[in-house]
């Protein structure tokens, strides 16, 4: 009997499937994909700005036009001559078995869509047409409607992986093992890690009332003893701070990323970090990305764009405040800050406004990371120039944008897909540090 020859399948996709990945339409192997014609008018409307999604909607029309300029997009074109793929638009003029603007009592946007989806599936009755999409309730209101409908997993990360700390805890190891490398400061034996050598992996390792802090070293391939140390006024409070500025102060690690919740010190161990070492680079940056409130843009907000833009910069300017309290306004410390600060080498600003700066020779933190996309990640990561560092923290547990979730967003991507590599070093910081009234709040409500 011939083998049964495999029915391509038809994803239809969204808008924030769109937003999310431009590149989205070539990740579907062999199967058809559908844009509705409203997309392509939600994107018209996301093109001006310099958000990560304006940036997404400009790219992917640059693709579509450019797929158009020997064909009409109402009809299937091909996408990929390899893996056969096509591509067309759908009109979604509510011809289907179902007209979701009468169900739904409303012609809006996401309805319209769903209508485009309901159109290719009457049309196509021999093919799975399966709606794609980051908006949960969309992929609800599809389900009520018959649609297959699913997230789009591209990038999205299992939930098995999300529990790499980049800290491990060995018990009962062999107490001379430890004291060799207490005394010696590192030791090329790695017996007492043999089971889990992971790159730049942080490690606690008891033995009785014997206890070690260590640190694997990919440089050198031994394991070093890792010390307390000050850095900046700061000094760390438990063992994950003080492996976190390990990591900051070791310039063979060019990436770090630290999660952990409010108050466990992520960026103020990074910041403090920075300006410790403010000889080794020209500049320190400190970015974070604009999750507006309420849903209300920029535009909405009174004033020029600096003015716009510091009530989301205010947790950053307090972490910079806090380490220059640590000195009298006289000290040679406190001034040294000041003077960064008047002459720019430390600069606070949104994520949006450094596209297109070059990032040599630069300290970057990267704040609240877990509300970007993995294309955003890796677009930051890939401008990295010589001499420079760049370090993401962030709480994957509170994402404010509404289509990621803790599997999907970039920082858990991040961390994912470069766990063990040399440049890299992850640590989650557990013990909130901020106050016991803070501790209290994350862990009882």
């Amino acid at each position: 009997m011939p083998p049964r020859k495999k029915v391509k399948k038809i994803f239809v996709l969204d808008t924030s499937v769109i937003i999310h990945d431009h590149n989205a339409i070539n990740h579907f192997e062999e199967h058809d994909i559908a844009i509705p014609i409203i997309v392509l008018e939600e994107l018209d409307n996301f093109k001006r700005g310099n958000d990560s999604k304006n940036f997404e909607a400009r790219e992917f029309i640059r693709i579509i036009d450019k797929l158009s300029e020997k064909h009409t997009l109402n009809n299937w074109i091909t996408l990929d001559e390899k893996k056969k793929s096509s591509l067309k638009i759908l009109f979604g003029n509510g011809k289907g078995e179902i007209d979701a603007t009468k169900v739904y009592g409303d012609a809006k946007a996401d309805h319209k869509i769903l209508n485009a989806a309901l159109q290719i599936k009457a049309e196509e009755k021999d093919r799975a047409v399966i709606l794609v999409t980051k908006d949960i309730n969309l992929r609800l209101k599809a389900k009520a409607l018959g649609l297959i409908s699913e997230d789009y997993l591209t990038g999205k990360v299992e939930h098995n992986n999300l529990q790499y700390r980049g800290i491990r805890l060995i018990e009962n190891a062999d107490s001379d093992a430890i004291r060799k490398v207490f005394v010696e400061k590192k030791s090329d034996d790695l017996s007492l890690i043999e089971e889990d050598n992971v790159a730049n992996q942080f490690y606690i390792i008891k033995s009785g009332q014997s206890s070690l802090l260590a640190y694997n070293n990919p440089i050198e391939k031994t394991l070093d003893r890792v010390e307390k140390q000050f850095v900046y006024g700061i000094k760390p409070r438990n063992a994950e701070q003080t492996f976190a500025m390990h990591a900051l102060m070791n310039p063979n690690i060019k990436l770090i990323t630290i999660t952990g919740v409010a108050g466990t010190g992520k960026t103020l161990l990074a910041l403090a970090s920075a300006i410790e070492q403010n000889k080794q680079y020209k500049n320190i940056i400190l970015a974070r990305p604009i999750v507006p409130l309420s849903n209300k843009d920029l535009g909405f907000l009174p004033g020029d764009a600096n003015e716009k833009v510091n009530p989301y910069m205010a947790p950053l300017w307090d972490n910079l405040k806090f380490i220059k309290n640590q000195f009298k306004e006289t000290e040679k410390k406190y001034l040294q800050v000041m003077e960064m600060q008047n002459d720019g080498r430390i600069s606070v600003t949104p994520l949006a406004f450094i596209r297109g700066r070059s990032l040599s020779d630069v300290y970057f933190i990267v704040d609240e990371a877990q509300n970007l996309t993995p294309h955003e990640v890796k677009t930051i990561v890939t401008r990295a120039g010589e001499n420079t560092k760049i370090i993401f923290t962030g709480d994957i547990n509170q994402i404010d944008t509404p289509y990621l979730d803790e599997q999907s967003n970039g920082l858990s991507y991040l961390i994912e897909r470069l766990k063990g590599q040399d440049l890299y070093a992850h640590i989650n910081l557990e013990k909130g540090e901020r106050s016991e009234l803070a501790n209290l709040a994350n862990d009882m409500l």
